[in-house]
């Protein structure tokens, strides 16, 4: 296969961009090569705004064919959360025709080095960057986020956490020198001398289980992670959001055979309605990864089934945030409801439990009942959402039926605080809008407990009363630990307070955020700098993004002779 772009070339293009993120994800600082805002798009190469949304419309309705070995049947069925039929098929594959083609490749592939892995994985991000309004329309289309936060959710951002995960792959490969001389001194007799070579070498096939809401934000880490560490990677899209995956294996399959190396090293295996497909390739003894995002009881039955693979999870947890006092009433209250508005509350990390004593907490304001700071939160998120324009852009679509249903039941739970309300978009009357719902519960009485140690996906959130700070402290582990947590927030002028629920966090390794009152929220991560889980509670079991996430990809292979 003749390369038309050289290692080179690649190093010369993106070299700078590697060392910029190695030095990020060493110093833990702001940094980004992606631009987050839509007009710094439409120069030296990428799209501009019509011309990606140009690009979208005319995928709708075609035949996505990425030129993949196996391919026996062509499948979709994707429906917008805005009410559009989308009408792309893809291919669907005989596994026993692809996966060998996929290993076909991969000698040469680990044979290229960390470096070159690394700069072309670089160069696919580098495309999809170019296109990022065309994948904007993409993921906002599967998932029903509103544009903006497809845009720079589904692009920049994810984006960004693919290229940390080829930082992160590229520093564990290089820690152990390509070759050594070995001398051993023998006193009187000639020193022992060896000459020894050291290999990364791949595990294998590597499996991306996609998932509806975030398809590139939570694909991107895994498909990196597994390609610039040597292994071929399958990506299997979740059924309602398989076009921005499979755009992403377009465009990498383009690069990987413009620089020489076999296209096949990534697929995608879309599947018929109720295939189950994930479960087949899951035990296939050719997968040696698997990254999933996704239920729990999905990634529990992964990491019990599929022993011959290294398995990473991201499953679901109860994220909660103690209310004890604040000197910023005004400003907590805008930061929740905004976290509890924020793409309708389908996201991992958004805060569902809020435990409040119930004697009430201490403000800037002065002193504020348990039912005030829970009627001051509903007046937040309804100023908010007050109107239906604004109401639209941030809360986007319902992304599937099962949330609609959980936001419905959630009001015969216990006492409403915040009912939730249709919101039609004359964009798309077809959208399925919702504003969140707030229940009180009390977390003393037994049947509430069923409740608030639940997932309860989607926006719904529980206004916990609880007895104490120290209460509220015992409950908040509790939870972590039995259920697990993404994010844990806390708002308290209590250096003690403070203290015990840091000690929870540390101790059942949950993600700790203090006392947000202006423009970051509980939410929101950013790559290179905030972990994303910690792999250490059982809502997750690794951490985006750090050593532990890629090491394991690859292991080291010794050769060594006598000198």
């Amino acid at each position: 296969m003749t390369a038309a772009l050289s290692a080179h070339e690649l190093i010369a293009r993106h070299r700078s961009t590697l060392d910029q993120a190695l030095e990020a994800i060493r110093t833990r600082a702001y940094w980004s090569p992606h631009p987050e805002h839509p007009k710094a798009y439409g120069e030296n190469g990428s799209l501009d705004a019509a011309a990606g949304k140009a690009a979208f419309d005319a995928l709708l309705g075609t035949r996505l064919d990425l030129g993949q070995p196996g391919t026996d049947d062509w499948v979709g069925g994707e429906t917008s959360p805005y009410g559009i039929d989308l009408g792309v098929t893809y291919p669907h594959a005989d596994l026993d025709v692809l996966l060998p083609a996929m290993r076909a490749g991969q000698r040469a592939w680990r044979d290229a080095g960390a470096e070159q892995r690394a700069v072309v994985c670089l160069e696919i991000l580098k495309r999809i960057s170019d296109r990022t309004h065309e994948f904007a329309h993409a993921v906002m289309h599967t998932s029903g986020q509103a544009f903006m936060m497809a845009f720079q959710a589904g692009g920049p951002h994810a984006q960004d956490r693919g290229l940390e995960a080829v930082a992160y792959a590229y520093v564990e490969q290089v820690r152990t020198p390509d070759n050594a001389e070995w001398t051993k001194p023998q006193g009187k007799r000639d020193p022992l001398a060896m000459t020894k070579q050291f290999t990364p070498v791949p595990r294998g096939i590597g499996l991306v289980i996609g998932c509806n809401t975030f398809p590139t934000w939570n694909g991107y880490p895994g498909l990196f992670a597994s390609l610039a560490t040597g292994n071929a990677v399958l990506v299997k899209p979740h059924p309602r959001a398989v076009l921005p995956l499979a755009l992403t294996v377009q465009v990498a399959r383009e690069v990987l055979a413009e620089t020489g190396f076999d296209p096949n090293l990534m697929a995608l295996v879309a599947e018929h309605p109720g295939e189950g497909i994930a479960k087949t390739l899951a035990l296939r003894p050719e997968i040696r990864i698997i990254d999933y995002t996704g239920s729990t009881e999905f990634g529990d039955w992964l990491e019990a089934n599929a022993r011959q693979a290294q398995v990473y999870t991201e499953k679901a947890g109860v994220n909660t945030v103690v209310v004890h006092s604040t000197s910023d009433y005004k400003g907590m209250l805008s930061n929740l409801a905004f976290s509890l508005s924020l793409y309708s509350g389908q996201m991992c990390t958004t805060p569902q439990n809020l435990l409040v004593p119930r004697e009430g907490i201490s403000t800037d304001q002065g002193p504020k009942t348990y039912d005030e700071v829970v009627a001051d939160l509903a007046k937040s998120v309804d100023g908010l959402l007050g109107d239906d324009a604004r109401a639209n852009a941030l809360l986007g679509a319902i992304v599937n039926p099962d949330v609609k249903a959980r936001l419905e039941g959630a009001a015969g739970l216990g006492e409403v605080a915040l009912a939730s309300r249709e919101i039609s978009n004359p964009d798309f009357p077809g959208a399925v809008v919702r504003t969140p719902v707030i229940v009180k519960l009390d977390g003393a009485k037994p049947d509430a407990e069923a409740a608030y140690m639940s997932e309860c996906f989607g926006p719904v959130s529980f206004a916990v009363a609880v007895d104490s700070a120290a209460d509220a402290a015992e409950l908040l582990r509790r939870t972590v630990r039995e259920k697990g947590a993404m994010t844990v927030g806390a708002y308290t002028t209590d250096p003690k307070v403070e203290q015990d629920v840091r000690e929870v966090c540390l101790e059942e390794a949950a993600q700790l955020s203090l006392n947000l009152t202006g423009g970051v929220y509980v939410n929101q991560t950013a790559a290179f700098s905030d972990f994303h889980g910690s792999g250490g509670n059982p809502a997750a079991s690794a951490a985006l993004c750090d050593g532990a996430f890629v090491a394991n990809r690859f292991r080291v292979v010794e050769v060594r002779r006598e000198a």
